[in-house]
């Protein structure tokens, strides 16, 4: 019996090529070369009921008898959670977040989901099957969207439904040219690249240790046009004007400049002087709280993350000298500009006037 032990054949680590010329060899052994089924089976590693089997198989089914069935578990066999539960499962964490359903949690971790499985159906999952779960619902880890609580949707609806596109047409009768503006300040710590170096050896980045700001007001518009002036210190209603001023001077028509609620922008001096300018110029502002309905914070993220790709500044002025020549290059890139138009956030005015 030991001798036999040591030369069976484990049909698991075969192939299901190999597992058939196997049970081919037995058959063609016992029933054209006469031989016995445990002579068969010996000289083949396998048991003799196996040899049986197989015997009994060909004598009914003839060849095709012999074929392998599908191997492994199917699709769902011991699954812990059951086809209606995961149904269950995706609705309620598709239409619910995991504070309304009163769990400790802001988003749907894998450990979010888990919990909620375990309270709703007292069934226990590992972290590692629990994503395997999820990636078969089709879900993936993704980065949120913040937005204030304090945000209005009946505003944001309003002004993507009648607000902007009666905007929109007032100036495309007086042949405006639509400007959003947003200021942003740019350190010399900003840098959001990633550089390639040998697995498990994450690059250094040095920088000063001490941070350097200087601020920008920028404004772009859908037709790829860049205007942009960089300031120290706090904005104020007199750089806000001088802004404006330069926006006029840049063009030749009258200007419609949609900007946030900063109240720098609802200042009185800033309001007077856009009256005296008659029709000149028109100002706008976007629903509070609303960041991604203006196109300029698309730019600003832009420029946060590649301003300082090339050198890594010390100074103000460094910093200053990078934001300028970043700004002016993105000035002969109108194409680039389109693009922060194609966000699914701002896409409403992508439209050229």
């Amino acid at each position: 019996m030991d001798e036999l032990n040591i030369i069976k054949r484990d049909g698991r680590k075969l192939t299901s090529e190999e597992q058939y010329l196997v049970r081919e060899s037995a058959v063609r052994m016992c029933c054209e070369l006469g031989h016995s089924k445990l002579d068969a089976a010996l000289a083949l590693g396998v048991t003799r009921q196996s040899v049986g089997t197989w015997v009994a198989m060909y004598e009914e089914f003839g060849w095709d008898g012999l074929k392998l069935g599908r191997r492994g578990r199917r699709p769902g066999e011991q699954a812990k959670l059951k086809n209606h539960q995961c149904a269950t499962i995706v609705k309620l964490i598709t239409d619910n977040t995991p504070d309304q359903l009163k769990l400790p949690f802001v988003l749907w971790t894998a450990a979010a989901v888990r919990d909620l499985i375990n309270v709703r159906f007292e069934v226990f999952l590992p972290l590692r099957t629990m994503r395997k779960y999820l990636r078969r619902w089709n879900f993936t880890p993704q980065k949120p969207i913040r937005k204030a609580w304090q945000q209005s949707s009946a505003q944001v609806r309003r002004w993507l439904e009648e607000t902007y596109p009666e905007i929109a047409r007032r100036a495309k009768a007086r042949g405006a040219s639509i400007y959003w503006v947003d200021e942003t300040g740019v350190t010399n710590q900003a840098n959001s690249q990633k550089g390639y170096a040998p697995r498990g050896k994450t690059p250094i980045l040095k920088q000063n240790g001490t941070k350097r700001k200087v601020n920008m007001i920028s404004g772009v518009t859908n037709r790829g046009d860049v205007r942009f002036m960089c300031y120290t210190s706090s904005m104020t209603q007199s750089k806000f004007i001088l802004f404006l001023s330069k926006l006029l001077k840049s063009n030749e028509g009258p200007v419609v400049v949609i900007t946030d609620n900063l109240s720098v922008h609802h200042g009185k001096r800033v309001a007077q002087w856009v009256m005296d300018q008659g029709d000149r110029i028109e100002l706008e502002f976007i629903p509070g709280y609303s960041p991604e309905l203006n196109a300029d914070e698309y730019l600003n993220r832009d420029l946060k993350k590649n301003v300082n790709s090339k050198k890594t500044p010390d100074t103000v002025s460094e910093v200053k000298a990078n934001v300028i020549s970043f700004m002016r290059s993105i000035q002969q890139q109108p194409s680039r500009v389109l693009k922060y138009f194609t966000g699914r956030h701002i896409y409403y005015a992508s439209e050229c006037i």
